[in-house]
This record gives C-alpha cells, structure tokens and sequence, in this order.
C-alpha cells in the first residue's frame, strides 16, 4: 500500500481489501462512507470543480457520520437493542480509523491563540463579532482532529476574553 496515499483513495484501498476478505460488516461501513462521499461531492460540485473531496472535506465527512453514529448508539442502548447498538459501535470504529490523531487540549487553545494573533494583526480588536473567521481559519487546522463543539466553545470564551 501507498504511504503517501490521500484519503480517499486510502478508504477505496480498504474497499477493495474487505471485499476480498468478504468482511461484511467492514465493508457495509465503508460503502456507507464513499455514498457520503460522493454524494457530498455532487452536491458541492459547482464549489469543488472536477477535483471533488480534499482530505479536509473528506474528515468533515467522516465527522459528520461519526456523530450521527453515536447519537445512534446512545438511543439504541438506552432503548436495549443491544444488536443494533454492536452495529454502530462497529461503524464508529470503522470510521474512527481514518481520523487522524486527537489534539490535546493545550495544542488547540496554542491554535486558536495563534489564528487570533493572526487574525489580529489585520484589524485593531479582535471580539465576538470575528467568531466566524477564527472558526473558518482554523477549521482545516482542527477537523477530524479535536470535536467541533468543544473548539467552538473554546474560541467563545477566548474571544470574550479578549
């Protein structure tokens, strides 16, 4: 296998592996990624050209499924349907392969304080009216690798502060 593999191409790479190893299950999920995939790129076509997905948008992607998924697994268990709920913990774990490693706390709070720094530099303050250029700046930076919610909120409570 390529090392220097994009993601896309990684995820049709592990396709082709669980087909030949007939692993349903594995390959379930992963045919439910690349439907995402592609239909995240039809429906973003005008914006994306012929290039489609990068790895950015492949990680939101895979995000977005993931937090379906466990919302999922969390209403399955509470409702005891133990089989349904293996099913998602499976998909989680098929899906969180291709996350790349979780940044610590301290490394997004170092983030978020250089796109303000950064973000500062062109303007005179820097206040709760820039939250969406802080998260837009640092979304590529964070995605896959940190929860969005919690960088969200931590950019709210640093732009109160500033």
């Amino acid at each position: 296998m390529v090392i220097d593999m994009d993601l896309k191409a990684r995820i049709q790479e592990d396709v082709k592996t669980a087909m030949r190893a007939r692993d349903k299950d594995r390959l379930g999920a992963l045919r439910q990624l690349t439907a995402a995939i592609k239909q995240r790129e039809i429906d973003d076509r005008a914006a994306l050209g012929a290039a489609g997905l990068d790895d950015v948008g492949v990680l939101a992607v895979i995000d977005k499924m993931l937090k379906q998924r466990r919302e999922s697994l969390e209403q399955y268990t509470l409702a005891g349907r133990d089989d349904l709920a293996a099913q998602e913990r499976l998909e989680i774990e098929v899906l969180g392969g291709y996350l790349p490693a979780a940044l610590s706390a301290a490394e997004v709070e170092a983030m978020i304080d250089a796109v303000i720094a950064g973000l500062g530099a062109e303007s005179d303050s820097i206040g709760m009216r820039d939250m969406g250029r802080v998260m837009s700046a640092l979304r590529p930076q964070v995605q896959g690798r940190a929860d969005m919610g919690a960088v969200s909120a931590a950019v709210k409570a640093r732009l109160a502060r500033a």
